[in-house]
Formats: structure tokens, sequence, C-alpha cells
């Protein structure tokens, strides 16, 4: 009989208190109904701060639930990012929902549970609770992508992410079903500690399934065809929830999975990460050059983002998982700050989302075509922005573990994607101007103020962060 003592639930504090306010909530709404629906929003915003309050306020690190759940410094480090990124979504999602269609109490509800469905991927320890935490995510985000049911776009997007979803998660548990045979145990600790550099074939090739499956996750290449489509016909504010926090959970689940119990088999799994990296970035490139849709330009962004984060991955380095960290948290706040533009792209109430209807932006709403034009030069590289210092992380990273075409492939693409970031920056500032945008809300202006001060500043105090960034790549080491 398993004990309390066992269990150790004081290691899940920010979990169970998310399981039990989404069931509270997931009551309330039920009786108040959907005209209480910014109630519901706020108070799941204010569950996501108390989890961010309970993940920093507990520093212990051990395993939970006999094993399956694990606390450590890299969790806490991507919790609080995931769970700031769902937040900040959250209070967006809010600010447009009624005029979107979208004022239902389900709607902060399901991106609660898929906040708590990314709190166990983080933290899990084995393929059980990996899955477990994974169909959480996806299942809440299937139903959120689909949520305006009276557009055919929005049914769509969320129809091909379930249909594309399910065939993923069908690969990952094909691939813990091969590990699992092949080793004897799903617990990441006994393969941690069984598996050797000179695994056999079919654990090989498990683990060639299992990364295809993380792979759809973060949308990289070759699993990335879902991405486009859902990012263009999902509702913007949900747009925004699927390009920050749930990347940031997946790369997280990625970097536990291939540091952790397959640690050993670098030289396997390393193969797999530089060519989804390589195949990422060049896509990513490339294949935004001739978009028109500015939601499907940062769909493909996304993907060449991935492709960046995972240089870092594919060192095996822990510089290279700190820089890793630090890649995500810049990449977080950029999205989030280019949707908050994307958001206040309204002509009379009706949002646009061609990049040609950014003509001339500078005339007519100026603070907003600068905004846009710093995510933009972060997104490029362009230095003394935070994204800069995000590249030059991951890079560096690769370079000191020998990659150095993966390195250089890595600038290569930079360079050829600065080509559409440039491009939506002479559309603002010097295209003939088209008619002017509806004010920005209160909400967008404050989101915007807060992303454009991080990644026009946030070098000044770097040093702390970049420390925490490297105390939590080495803690997952350290497991």
């Amino acid at each position: 009989m398993t004990s309390f003592a066992t269990l150790n639930l004081g290691l899940a504090r920010p979990e169970i208190f998310l399981s039990a306010a989404s069931l509270a909530l997931l009551v309330l709404g039920a009786w108040v109904g959907d005209r209480r629906f910014r109630l519901i929003g706020w108070a799941s915003v204010a569950a996501l701060v108390i989890a961010i309050l309970l993940t920093l306020s507990d520093g212990a690190s051990g395993l939970a639930f006999n094993g399956l759940f694990i606390a450590d410094g890299f969790a806490s480090f991507a919790k609080i990012l995931a769970f700031g990124a769902a937040a900040v979504t959250i209070i967006v999602t809010l600010d447009h929902a009624g005029r979107d269609g979208m004022a239902r109490f389900e709607l902060p509800l399901l991106l609660l549970l898929a906040s708590l469905g990314m709190a166990l991927m983080i933290s899990a320890n084995d393929l059980i609770s990996l899955y477990v935490g994974l169909e959480l995510q996806s299942l809440a985000l299937y139903v959120v992508a689909a949520i305006r049911r009276d557009t055919v776009k929005s049914t769509e997007a969320g129809l091909k992410y379930f249909v594309l979803g399910a065939l993923s998660s069908g690969m990952l548990l094909y691939g813990a079903s091969l590990v699992y045979g092949f080793s004897g145990s799903t617990s990441f600790a006994v393969l941690a500690d069984t598996l050797s550099a000179a695994p056999s074939l079919g654990l090989i090739v498990g683990l060639v399934f299992l990364c295809a499956g993380l792979a759809f996750k973060i949308s990289a290449v070759p699993f990335h065809m879902w991405t486009p489509d859902v990012y263009e016909g999902a509702p913007t504010p949900i747009t925004a929830f699927f390009a920050a926090a749930p990347k940031v959970a997946a790369i997280a689940l990625f970097a536990r999975v291939l540091i952790g119990p397959f640690g050993e088999m670098v030289g396997q799994w390393q193969q797999i990460i530089i060519f989804v990296s390589i195949a990422s970035m060049i896509l990513g490139a490339v294949a935004a050059i001739n978009q028109k849709n500015i939601k499907r330009l940062m769909a493909y962004s996304s993907i060449g983002n991935v492709g960046y984060a995972l240089v870092g991955l594919a060192s095996g380095t822990v510089d290279g998982v700190s820089g890793l960290l630090i890649y995500m948290a810049i990449y977080v706040v950029m999205t989030i700050g280019a949707f908050a533009v994307i958001l206040a792209m309204r002509r009379q109430g009706e949002a646009v989302e061609e990049i040609a209807d950014l003509a001339g932006l500078s005339r007519s709403r100026p603070a907003l075509a600068y905004a846009l034009a710093i995510f933009m030069f972060s997104m490029a590289g362009i230095p003394p922005l935070a994204g800069f210092f995000g590249k030059l992380f991951v890079f560096m990273a690769a370079i000191n573990a020998g990659l150095y075409v993966l390195a250089v492939i890595g600038v290569l693409t930079s360079v050829i994607s600065a080509f559409y970031y440039i491009r939506i920056i002479k559309v603002m500032f010097f295209d003939q101007p088209a008619a002017a945008f509806d004010r920005v809300t209160p909400t967008l202006r404050l989101v915007l103020l807060a992303s454009v001060i991080i990644i026009s500043f946030g070098f000044l105090a770097g040093a702390p962060f970049f420390d925490l960034s490297a105390a939590a790549a080495g803690s997952l080491f350290a497991g």
C-alpha cells in the first residue's frame, strides 16, 4: 500500500493547486454560465499567478508519486515560463473574446487545464506520466482551436490539429512501447541507469518514434504540417497561446527525455536533433518569404525559432540546455508582443491579418509600428535586442560542442529570415498608408509596453537571468 510519504505531495503543490482550482472553476462556470466569463477568466489568471508563487517558494528537489514526478531547478524554470506565458495570453484573450464570439466560460478553463498538462509534462519522470501530461494539454488545445464553431476556418483548424495530433500520439506511444519492450522499464531513472552507449536496434527505433511524437508538439520539420493552417484558422488569441506556452513545455519535455533517460545514447539522438534543427531553420527561413497572411508568417517563424532552440539541445551540454532555456524565454516575450500587435490590427471592429494591411502604420499608429519593428528586429537577431543574445548563446554552445556546420547554417538561415522580418518593417514605414487601425485597448498597450522594455533593455539586467538558466540546466544533468 502506497503511503503519503512515498507520494511526497508537497513537491507537486503547483499542480495540485491548479487541479483543485480547475475543478472549482468548472463547478462555478456551470452554475453562473457565460455571463460571468470574465470572472472565470480572471480567476484562471489568478490561479496561474498563485501556481508561479508556489513554484518560486518551493526550492525543494526530489521525486513524487512513486517516481513518476520529478521536481528540480529545470522544472521550476520551465514551469514559471510556461505559467507566465499562459497567464498573459489568457488576459489578452479576455480582452478580445467578446468581440470575437468566444465569450464562453469553458475557454479560460480549457487554457488552465492545458497549463496543468504542461506542468505535468515538464515534471514527467516516466513515459506513462509523460503521456498523461501531454494528452491533458493536447485534448484541451484541440477544443480551443475549434472554439469558434460558427466559422469554417476555426473548425477546420481544430479538426486538422486533432487528426495530426492523434497520429503523433500514436507514434509516441509506439516508441514508448518499443523502449519498454527492449529495456523492461518506463521509468526515466531506470532507463538512465540501464541504457548504454551501444543500444539495441529496437531501442533506437523506439527513440526515433519518441522523437517524432515530440517533434510534432513543437512543430519541428518534418512534423510541422499542421502549424500554418492551425495558426491561421484558430482565433488570434488562441494562436498566441499556441505559439508561446505549449512550445516552452514541449521543448522542456524534449530536453528532459533526451538528456535524462537517453543521456548515454547522445550519439544516436544527436543525429536526429541536428537533422530536425537544420530542416526547421531552413524551412522557417525560406517558406515564410512568400507569405501574405501575417499569422501564417508567424507560424513559419515559429518553426524556424524551434530550429534555433534545438541547436542548443543538439550540443547535449549544460551550456546548450542553458542557451535553450534563455532562447525560449526570449522567444516567448517576442511572440506575445508580436501577437499583441496582430490582435491590435482591427478596422471598424473587424480583424485584418494581411501584411499589406500594415501599410503606412508608422503614420497612423506610430507606437504600434515601432513596437512591431522592435519585435521583428529582435526575431531577426539584430543586436543589442534580446533576440540576438538568444541566438548567440545557442550558437556558442554548438561551436563549443564542435557542431560548427550546425552553427554556420543557423547564422545563414538567420540572414535569410531577416528578409521577411525587414519586409514587414518596410511595409509599415515606407508603403502608402492604408486606413487607420482602431485604438489599442489598455490591456494590449500594457502587454506591448512590457514586451518592448524586456526585448530592448533586458540585456542590461541579463546576468542574474543567465545564472538562473545555467543553474536550471545544471540540475537537469545532475538528475
